[in-house]
């Protein structure tokens, strides 16, 4: 299944295909960043299953550096789905995650759902 681009109320949202190729480096975000712009989109959704696992690592620094990407872009980013159960028990990724859904421009959720729902409450 190709990336899938949707609207939403006012919100226009690329969302990556869960089959596409890993996601593991920062050349990667910038290339979704494009991918985004392209296609006018203010947010570019991708299943947790495509980023590579030393994402949710956070000593790896790829979360980070992926993610600072988007922050720095001024672009805005949901990642859906379940995180690998090895890292699932991190607490450092549970409050990472935490603080990011705090915010305006990085979120993490389970469901397509989860996230309509945060978007029309905005």
């Amino acid at each position: 299944m190709p990336d899938h681009i949707y609207e939403t109320g006012p919100v226009r949202i690329l969302e990556c295909a869960a089959d596409g190729p890993s996601l593991k480096t920062e050349r990667d975000a910038v290339d979704l960043i494009s991918a985004a712009a392209s296609a006018n989109a203010g947010w570019t959704v991708v299943p947790a299953s495509r980023l590579d696992a030393e994402f949710f690592s956070l000593r790896a620094g790829l979360a980070g550096a992926f993610l600072q990407k988007f922050v720095t872009y001024g672009k805005r980013i949901a990642i859906l789905g379940e995180i690998p159960s090895e890292f699932s028990e991190s607490r450092a990724l549970r409050d990472f995650i935490r603080e990011c859904n705090r915010g305006t421009q990085i979120w993490f959720f389970q469901s397509r759902e989860e996230l309509l729902e945060r978007l029309a409450c905005r």
